[in-house]
């Protein structure tokens, strides 16, 4: 059977301005400090019907377009600390905490990608958000591919960064099987551990401060939460495919081109479900290319929630 070819966005304008951008991070020897005292300030928790104490930062434009941000397995908010800066001045963005991680509640269930975007359709009812661009990672990907399957006139346009329809294919190997990893951790969860430093790292320097605090944060998650999310959010990506023609919200794919996470089966699993989506890959990234180019993920995500954003810094502490 023959394999379909790979599409890719047309030069003009997002993959030319990726391509413009990887060079200057590229040329930088020293990553560029990461500030998180503005996120950690402007942090606010709400109590949501379904029970669930929800963390979000809301940042931004108050009166601009509502994008939501929806961070990986284990992370929080402050995934997104890299990209912030970058992105447009004129967007309203609310970086959630989801259940189970941050400062969100940390019950003992329900961690299926169904819970994870139900407690996000209720923050937005809280918020008196009707519609919303909706940006995920990972973990967060999936939780936005649920969101805009189940809710679509809510959703605006969906951001899909190191995203999948498909589990790792069995050919991949035990060493691309990270959840026998976890499932052999032990608490306390040790931040500086072999694996969380492993679990943390990536092709291109990333600011040591914000990688420590990340696994400080994730250590501090409840193991019990962690097999949870595994188990439930986690446990059955061969399902993703089955509801993704319900997605039909204008789409980009975003992949760093050494994703030891989600492999390139994967990818192709996701481009075939959403044939109509823009595509974008950075050569030479990991996992989190948006915490290794900030600033050439913000230039692309601007350029497709909104081609006449400005990408000036958000600010620093």
């Amino acid at each position: 059977m023959n394999t379909p070819p790979r599409r890719r966005v047309p030069l003009a304008p997002l993959a030319a301005i990726a391509l413009a951008l990887i060079a200057n991070a590229a040329a930088g020897a020293v990553p560029p400090r990461i500030h998180l005292r503005p996120l950690d300030a402007a942090r606010r928790v709400l109590r949501l019907s379904d029970g669930i104490s929800m963390a979000y930062v809301p940042l931004g434009n108050p009166s601009g377009t509502p994008v939501v941000l929806i961070h990986g397995y284990t992370d929080s908010d402050l995934d997104w600390a890299p990209l912030v800066p970058y992105l447009s001045k004129r967007f309203r963005l609310i970086l959630v905490d989801l259940r189970g991680h941050g400062e969100s509640s940390k019950p003992g269930c329900c961690y299926t990608r169904y819970d994870f975007a139900y407690d996000i359709k209720l923050l937005l009812d809280r918020l008196h958000v009707h519609r919303a661009d909706i940006v995920g990672h990972s973990l967060g990907s999936i939780v936005a591919q649920t969101f805009a399957e189940q809710w679509p006139a809510r959703t605006l346009r969906v951001v899909l960064i190191s995203s999948t329809a498909s589990a790792a294919p069995k050919s991949a190997g035990p060493q691309y099987d990270w959840t026998a990893q976890i499932r052999r951790l032990k608490e306390p969860l040790d931040p500086d551990s072999k694996f969380m430093r492993e679990w943390w790292s990536s092709p291109t320097p990333v600011d040591r401060r914000f990688l420590r605090r990340e696994r400080r944060n994730a250590a501090a998650i409840p193991l019990g939460v962690w097999l949870a999310v595994l188990n439930e959010g986690l446990g059955d990506l061969g399902d993703l495919a089955r509801t993704l023609p319900q997605l039909t919200a204008p789409t980009l794919l975003i992949w760093g081109s050494k994703d030891p996470i989600m492999l390139p089966p994967m990818r192709r699993s996701l481009e075939r479900a959403l044939p109509h989506a823009k595509v974008v890959v950075f050569p030479g990234l990991g996992h989190n290319p948006f915490w290794e180019d900030p600033r050439g993920c913000a230039a692309v995500i601007n350029a497709f929630l909104n081609p006449a954003a400005d990408v000036r810094r958000y600010g620093a502490d």
